[in-house]
């Protein structure tokens, strides 16, 4: 197991280097010139150049892409171009609601789609398992936005049972208050992504019912709830773990339009508002941040796999 998670870390750390690479070469193709941005109305040849000077960006490209980098290793990701505010400060502040926002949302899908998918497997083509099929059919034709507009209308201004945005307390400092904000966001990103895990659990749990060690079970007498619970789930689940990387990567990514129908200060939104105010230094420190954030949940995950599936043996050999 160590040596797996050493090469997953050095696997991870190349990830994050071919990420930085993208990240500072998608700021150098940008037409507008960042120094302009700066300097705005007060912009003149003589100004421009000390600008570009005190910047480095007279320098050749891989000596500022060093640089850049050599700074982000010791927590500078640059200030910026709008507010001349240090960007990690401004990161540091949006990523916990997004992350929140995520973890929220996956959990409340797992709540719902993984129980579900059991219960449709092992009462397969019942009433139960039909019903489940069609909302699951219904969850993944939804557009989150327009679920996230129908709960503000129906859940905010006509039940008046949550409010449908504002300022967000911290969830340490006010728990209730902050969950209050976060349910109908939560509910948007996690009913459709609660679709997803009821397919794949009812798909790998009828799988695994179907193997050959369940049926031995059944044979030597063995009740179908100690079976399920006890032997089949702990493998059924081992998709749903995998598919969780790439579910949880889908809501960090795509939560920019959740906050933004919430007004939610997270991360998300923080990256859309520096694409419209053409804030590149903070775009850049964005698509940074969300790469590592989602590396470091990959790695978890892939821990999770390991610990889930006793087949997997990581050895100096490779997996096996």
């Amino acid at each position: 197991m160590q040596r797996y998670l050493a090469r997953r870390l050095a696997v991870s750390v190349v990830v994050i280097f071919g990420v930085t690479l993208i990240a500072f070469a998608s700021i150098q193709f940008i037409p507008a010139d960042v120094v302009d941005i700066m300097l705005g109305l007060k912009s003149t040849p003589k100004a421009a150049a000390a600008l570009r000077h005190s910047l480095g960006l007279d320098q050749p490209v891989v000596t500022q892409y060093l640089s850049w980098l050599w700074e982000a290793l010791h927590g500078d990701l640059g200030r910026s171009l709008r507010s001349d505010e240090p960007i990690l400060n401004v990161l540091r502040q949006r990523l916990p609601v997004t992350v929140e926002l995520a973890l929220l949302s996956t959990l409340l899908a797992g709540a719902i789609g993984i129980p579900a998918g059991i219960v449709a497997a092992v009462r397969r083509y019942g009433a139960a398992d039909q019903a489940a099929t069609i909302i699951s059919m219904l969850g993944l034709s939804i557009p989150d936005f327009w679920l996230a507009t129908l709960l503000i209308l129906v859940v905010s201004v006509a039940w008046k049972l949550l409010p449908p945005g504002g300022v967000l307390p911290g969830l340490l400092a006010d728990p209730v208050g902050n969950l209050k904000r976060m349910a109908m966001p939560a509910l948007s990103m996690g009913l459709p992504a609660a679709a997803v895990y009821f397919r794949i659990t009812r798909s790998s749990m009828l799988e695994v019912i179907c193997s050959d060690y369940m049926r031995t079970a059944y044979a030597k007498g063995l009740r179908e709830r100690r079976a399920i619970l006890g032997h089949a789930l702990k493998n059924a689940l081992i998709p749903v773990v995998t598919m969780s990387s790439l579910e949880i990567s889908y809501m960090l990514g795509g939560s920019f339009i959740i906050e933004t129908i919430f007004a939610l200060p997270g991360l998300g939104r923080a990256t859309l508002e520096a694409i419209y105010e053409r804030d590149f230094i903070m775009l850049q420190g964005c698509l940074l941040i969300y790469a590592l954030t989602v590396v470091l949940i990959s790695i978890g995950l892939d821990v999770a796999y390991a610990w889930l599936d006793p087949r997997i043996r990581f050895d100096g050999g490779g997996e096996s």
